[in-house]
């Protein structure tokens, strides 16, 4: 009897102790399970918040092979720029034996450069223009050039803001060496920037960019923004699509402030397939051939100064003024001076970068851009736009911000176009300034 106790004894006794082990378990085990849960949702919501950043990368666009690591010439090189009596007379001969189609009458500018104007163009460039003297000109700023992967007291009010500007030109642009390898585009222009900023000392700077200064800007912003203190653009990209913006453009002509837009917008935007279909497609002809096969169109504008001016002047009559298409000189000296334009012009023919700068299109335009890594990453530094209206498309603040997180100013400028910096340098430089003193205010 007592030994068949026992073992039920015990048994009751094991069974009341792996009862108890289990509810220890079960109490370890709950908290334990709540603290991973817990660890898992603090993990989720702090990288909601997270940043995300374009990776900076390393890149090669000299020719050959990159040399060791440690041997690229870091100095910073004054650079003058210079001409010669060769250089002169070889344009002047060029210019001399120029061939000219006749336009179509009353044609104005709505077949391209009207031909009849380019010759009186190129009669004040062959007998008036002084490229000796621009040189000059050019030469007051003070010039620099470096090598980043590729061999290549004044009368101010209290509180004033005061700069010290940086303009690098863009490699392919200019007088700055072209890439000699496929695959540059904003976003290995906007590290090599960060990189000449991180030369000339500087470790917070702010940004400007319109054109592809714009997205070279935002990439840079996307790139390091701890060191962007802000940005401003006077042009900006907003390439996201879908449902909720068709039913916004449908919707924006009659309610607008429905979907966010304001009158200003409205008067800017529509008729909307006219002015962001059929204008775009009328002015961006030049944008297919050199995002497609920019050398085919580049060899003939490198051999001819003439063909290169028409090319690259036609672009400063209607991006500066769309009426200015029904005028028979284009409109350019209305707000340009010849002497102005020529020397754009000249920067393109003493140096041959024309077409290197056209294949700057085709290594950013041909890429999926829903697939490009500035693409799927936001914009969070403080950003200030300056929109114009003349500008080729006009993107309104409610879009805007669906890329720029931290719009601190949206100012829509009362004249102006494309060329901002060159047509209204005043009116954004004072746009700039009251960006940058909100700014530094927060």
């Amino acid at each position: 009897m007592w030994q068949e106790t026992l073992p039920k004894a015990w048994e009751s006794i094991l069974s009341r102790i792996r009862s108890f082990e289990y509810s220890q378990k079960n109490a370890v085990l709950v908290p334990a399970a709540m603290l991973g849960v817990g660890g898992m949702l603090v993990y989720w919501l702090r990288s909601r918040h997270k940043i995300k950043t374009i990776e900076m990368g390393d890149g090669w666009w000299g020719s050959g092979e990159r040399p060791l690591k440690g041997k690229e010439d870091e100095s910073i090189r004054p650079f003058k720029i210079e001409t010669s009596d060769k250089e002169i007379e070889d344009l002047h001969r060029r210019l001399e034996q120029a061939r000219y189609a006749p336009p179509l009458e009353g044609a104005a500018f709505h077949y391209g450069f009207n031909s009849s104007y380019l010759q009186k163009v190129v009669a004040y460039w062959r007998n008036n223009f002084d490229w000796r003297k621009q040189v000059e000109v050019l030469n007051k700023f003070p010039h620099f050039q470096t090598t980043i992967e590729e061999p290549a007291a004044h009368g101010l009010n209290e509180g004033d803001v005061v700069f010290e500007v940086i303009c690098p030109s863009i490699p392919g642009y200019g007088f700055s060496e072209a890439p000699h390898q496929k695959g540059f585009d904003t976003i290995a222009t906007a590290r090599i920037f960060h990189k000449l900023m991180n030369r000339l000392g500087f470790k917070e700077y702010y940004l400007q960019g319109g054109d592809w200064g714009s997205r070279i800007t935002t990439n840079m912003a996307q790139m390091l923004p701890q060191s962007v203190k802000g940005l401003h653009l006077n042009i900006i990209f907003v390439n996201k699509q879908g449902l909720r913006r068709i039913i916004s453009v449908m919707l924006g002509a009659y309610v607008p402030w429905l979907v966010g837009l304001s009158r200003e917008d409205v008067r800017r935007m529509y008729p909307f397939i006219q002015k962001n279909i059929y204008e775009l497609l009328r002015e961006s002809g030049y944008l297919h051939i050199q995002a497609t096969k920019p050398d085919t169109a580049g060899c003939g504008l490198n051999d001819s100064p003439v063909g290169l001016a028409a090319y690259i002047l036609e672009k400063f009559s209607t991006w500066t003024d769309k009426s200015f298409l029904h005028k028979d000189d284009g409109g350019l000296e209305s707000k340009y001076s010849l002497d102005e334009l020529l020397t754009n012009v000249m920067i393109y023919w003493v140096t041959s970068s024309i077409v290197s700068s056209m294949r700057f299109y085709k290594e950013n335009i041909s890429k999926v851009s829903r697939l490009t890594a500035d693409a799927r990453v936001g914009v969070y530094v403080p950003t200030g736009i300056a929109a114009f209206p003349q500008e080729i498309v006009h993107t309104p603040h409610v879009w805007a911000k669906e890329v720029f997180k931290n719009i601190i100013t949206y100012s829509y400028m009362p004249r102006g176009g494309h060329f901002a910096a060159f047509e209204e340098p005043k009116l954004l430089a004072q746009d700039i300034m009251h960006f940058v003193r909100k700014v530094e205010q927060l």
